[in-house]
């Protein structure tokens, strides 16, 4: 635990990237210690970390993937003095409040289910969790005198905040480098029942970002309300036209190539979610219907709008018609669905509704012969992949998880989230799956994000076995 503080306080968001040094070599001090050959990959950017440990050339190789990188932080929105200062915490009325770290003094496995004692701090799930949770395996494994049973490589990513940009060109160019048997990815939380879970996929994830015109500055709404065209309207009409009132997406084709068979659907029913309590949670009545479950809904790309932007809100209101209106959208994509398709259906939709569609800004000449203009532009970060439950690799996984905790994993044939893992699959043309590790409600990506301390020791627990 003591190891893990020390970690969590070194500043990881690769958006200030003359600060990541010392992350990085953190990375190479700690895998060396463990007899790992450790090798900068040099990038464009910032650097990935490639450890090797080769215990016999005719075994196996797994390929391990790690993040390193977390995301941005806002001081003001965490309940404690320094997001990079890791708490403890416990759940005491309801509520999670600090105690000292005293309190995990002689305290028993049990007892630190029974008080959920978390640690809260960037990155304690997504993560920097799972990164201590191998070091701490190999430790105990050190101490009681385990060998390894299978080479291991493991790739470090420093920019998997940023949707991983040099990634993909990094595994075909260190190809030869990274050539091994399978791919682990020890990334993501645990299904909400907190059995040991494998995940089988991910979805991809793309963006668009679209941007409607009214005047060239923002004018008085009472001189120009009824005159000038409002951008927001404008971009109010194009999303809504998207989807139905129900979530489905309106769009022709968006749906096209994907098959949900008897026996696919048997998988998606055996994943224990309970949607009554999720509902609950989220404070929703009814789930958009795209897909007849929760698990269903996640076997289809998403068409989301992220976030809207135009004039002013709250304590900076003004009375006027604005310039302009921004929308971002992401769309999560599925193995059968290319992103670049989805992109052009989502553009040719807009055009059908009228619009000249650009991918600048428009000029004055643009913008006095056309009524309706829209800016659109779009981006593919990463495709999704997914391996058979079934595969060998699934059968291994299983046979491990349901050794080491003797309870039957949940096995989820994808997952909703993104990871840039399809440039392995495909340059690699290995087998991939998820060993997710931290507690569900873990608020990765947000302020207060936390880990259960019990969820870290059956993640340690978990990679030994």
């Amino acid at each position: 635990i003591d190891s893990f503080r020390d970690f969590l306080a070194i500043k990881n968001d690769a958006n200030y990237k003359s600060e990541m040094e010392p992350l990085i070599q953190w990375g190479i001090d700690n895998f060396e210690e463990y007899g790992f050959l450790v090798e900068r990959l040099e990038t464009p950017e910032l650097p990935l970390l490639l450890a090797t440990k080769i215990v016999s050339k005719e075994a196996n190789t797994i390929l391990i993937y790690l993040q390193f990188d977390g995301q941005p932080v806002d001081n003001s929105k965490w309940n404690q003095e320094d997001p990079y200062k890791a708490v403890l915490k416990q759940k005491i009325d309801n509520e999670y409040k600090i105690v000292d770290w005293s309190t995990l003094n002689d305290v028993s496995y049990n007892e630190i289910q029974e008080k959920d004692l978390r640690i809260f701090a960037r990155s304690a799930s997504d993560a920097k969790g799972p990164v201590m949770m191998i070091l701490n395996a190999l430790e105990i494994m050190r101490r009681n005198d385990i060998e390894l049973k299978y080479n291991i490589k493991v790739i470090m990513d420093f920019e998997e905040e940023l949707s991983s940009p040099n990634l993909a060109d990094a595994v075909r160019k260190y190809s030869k480098k990274l050539e091994s048997d399978a791919l682990l990815i020890f990334d993501g939380p645990k299904h909400p029942t907190n059995l040991p879970t494998l995940t089988f996929g991910a979805r991809g994830i793309s963006d668009i970002t679209l941007i409607t015109y009214g005047p060239i500055v923002p004018q008085h709404s009472g001189h120009f309300g009824n005159y000038a065209p409002n951008p927001v309207f404008r971009m109010s009409n194009i999303l809504s036209s998207m989807k139905t009132e129900d979530g489905l997406v309106l769009i022709d084709g968006y749906y096209d190539g994907i098959t949900i068979t008897n026996e696919i659907l048997e998988d998606l029913d055996k994943v224990p979610d309970n949607e009554e309590e999720m509902l609950s949670e989220m404070q929703f009545k009814l789930p958009e219907k795209v897909g007849r479950s929760y698990q269903e809904a996640l076997q289809y790309p998403s068409l989301n709008v992220r976030g809207i932007q135009s004039g002013w809100v709250k304590d900076e209101v003004r009375t006027i018609v604005p310039s302009e209106c921004i929308a971002e959208i992401d769309i999560r994509l599925v193995i059968e669905t290319d992103g670049y398709r989805l992109h052009e259906l989502v553009r040719q939709h807009i055009e059908n509704l009228g619009y000249k569609v650009l991918d600048r800004r428009p000029t004055k000449e643009e913008r006095l012969n056309y009524d309706k203009i829209v800016s659109f532009d779009s981006k593919i970060s990463y495709p999704a992949f997914r391996t058979d439950i079934d595969s060998d690799l699934g059968k291994w996984l299983s046979k491990s998880l349901s050794k080491t905790f003797g309870q039957t994993p949940v096995k989820k044939r994808t997952s909703g989230g993104s990871v840039p893992i399809s440039p392995f699959v495909n340059t690699l043309n290995i087998p991939a799956v998820g060993v997710p590790t931290v507690n569900k409600d873990n608020n990765q990506h947000s302020p207060n994000e936390n880990i259960k301390i019990s969820n870290y020791i059956n993640g340690i627990r978990t990679f030994i076995g």
